[in-house]
């Protein structure tokens, strides 16, 4: 059971399955191709010569590429959106409390809402000690007592 037709097929059937370990979608079309290339190959029988299906794969590729990809992204990502909250400005001026003292220079954590983030003062602050933010740092906050 290892003739040219059902390589073809293996050889999709891999590609497929690699795509689920490979970002970007495009593996899958590979896949796509060669396993069409070996449908091909059994209804056309074994007067088909390798170059011809390695043309086939190869125009294949192409084809579902260039026009199945974007179509077939839209379904499996669907519509996404931009948010248009401007998450730095969400932070200053609200209240934390201090979960690990915060010693500068060493920083020290706050919990604000439902999350634990770093934070820094300018001076030490005590576990428990309500903190305002001043200002937000990639994932770090400056805070000061309040």
């Amino acid at each position: 059971m290892f003739t040219a037709d059902w390589l073809w097929l293996y050889l999709g059937a891999a590609l497929m399955i690699l795509e689920l370990v490979s970002p970007g979608f495009v593996v899958f079309f590979f896949g796509l191709a060669a396993a069409t290339t070996g449908v091909l190959r059994m209804f056309i029988g074994d007067g088909v010569t390798t170059t011809w299906q390695i043309f086939s794969f190869a125009l294949f590729s192409v084809v579902y590429l260039v026009f199945l990809r974007r179509l077939v992204k839209k379904v499996f990502l669907g519509n996404t959106e931009t948010s248009q909250s401007n998450f730095e400005n969400d932070f200053p001026g609200k209240v934390a409390v201090v979960t690990e003292k915060i010693n500068p220079p060493l920083a020290g954590r706050v919990m604000l809402g439902d999350s634990e983030w770093t934070a820094i003062a300018e001076s030490p602050i005590e576990k428990g000690v309500n903190v305002r933010i001043v200002s937000r740092d990639n994932l770090t906050l400056k805070v000061e007592e309040i």
